[in-house]
């Protein structure tokens, strides 16, 4: 039996009447997908149609070498700057649900508003998920390998220690300290922002209720159940990647590998200019053509988009320019 909906099954369309049928549509639990709107970087967000198919920025470097004072009778030092240059590529993305007429005929709900509440949580899930493996390309990896003690940052990609601590306000002051000497721009105003699980969380959640139960705004924000800004950093929460760690050598989606101190989870810090999502069509849902004389109907949600980190290893090998730090761990 090919993919869709079909009236003869009832748990693909045979379900969609009943006598006394509920008006209400209900659907499973959703995800929060927050990594899109984390993408900043606005060059591209409406490059359009006919105007190739990837994109490209350039990096410029800082001047080489150091400026020094002048003799009178010495000529001035000459110099030169780098340039370097990143890419996206835009590509198709879609998923379809074909149903028959039978279905839309006879079904009490509207087939074509249920298909399209389902393709709109696909659409969302999976450019989420596309623009999550760009920002896990980031080169800068932070190991908390204590409670209370410097980790271990490195600036190749790859965690080389493994966590043995939840995340806490001590490693937090110690990252933003860290993306502060690095030069890093804030995300917005002043502050930095950070985005992991809510359990990934818990600890730190439960030391800001301490720090901020005995002031107003605090203990409302308790009541709220907000993580909310601590060190200049604004924490949000996100359920669509799942937790863990990537497999060895992987680059995209973690595979639910628990950390092997099972203390902790990722978690993403950054600044400002991340992940540029360029956009040639926005997702759009479409209704097919009908087939089969009007028997073959189907909806489908479609984009032309791409997603491509600003800083990677190819413009910026010595990761000096590195927005995203990553609370990370080996094993």
């Amino acid at each position: 039996m090919p993919a869709g909906q079909v009236w003869s099954t009832n748990s693909l369309g045979g379900f969609l009447y009943a006598d006394e049928l509920s008006d209400v549509l209900r659907t499973e639990v959703r995800s929060t997908n927050k990594f899109r709107q984390l993408c900043d970087a606005q060059d591209f967000s409406d490059k359009g149609l006919h105007h190739g198919q990837t994109v490209t920025w350039n990096v410029y470097s800082k001047l080489d070498g150091t400026a020094t004072t002048l003799a009178e009778t010495t000529a001035m030092p000459e110099t030169n700057f780098r340039v370097t240059q990143g890419t996206a590529t835009v590509l198709e993305w879609g998923r379809a649900v074909p149903f028959t007429s039978l279905v839309d005929y006879f079904a009490k709900h509207s087939v074509n508003e249920v298909t399209r509440n389902v393709l709109a949580r696909d659409c969302r899930e999976t450019l989420d998920r596309a623009a999550f493996a760009e920002f896990n390309k980031t080169a800068l990896r932070y190991v908390g390998t204590a409670t209370a003690a410097a980790g271990v940052l490195t600036t190749n990609g790859t965690a080389t220690a493994t966590n043995s601590s939840a995340l806490n306000k001590y490693h937090v002051r110690a990252i933003v300290d860290t993306m502060k000497e690095r030069n890093i721009p804030a995300y917005s105003g002043d502050d930095y922002m950070a985005i992991g699980r809510p359990t990934g969380y818990r600890v730190l959640r439960n030391e800001l209720e301490t720090v901020s139960q005995y002031v107003e705004s605090g203990y409302a924000k308790i009541l709220r159940g907000e993580i909310g800004r601590f060190e200049g950093c604004r924490f949000i929460e996100q359920t669509n990647i799942p937790r863990g760690r990537a497999a060895s050598g992987a680059t995209t989606i973690p595979d639910g590998v628990v950390w092997s101190s099972s203390q902790a989870d990722w978690c993403f810090f950054m600044g400002a200019d991340t992940v540029a999502e360029v956009i040639s069509v926005p997702p759009e849902v479409r209704g097919k053509i009908p087939s089969d004389y009007g028997r073959s109907l189907g909806m489908a949600w479609y984009a032309l988009e791409g997603f491509g980190i600003i800083y990677s290893s190819g413009n910026d090998p010595a990761a000096t320019n590195a927005r995203i730090i990553k609370w990370d761990s080996a094993a």
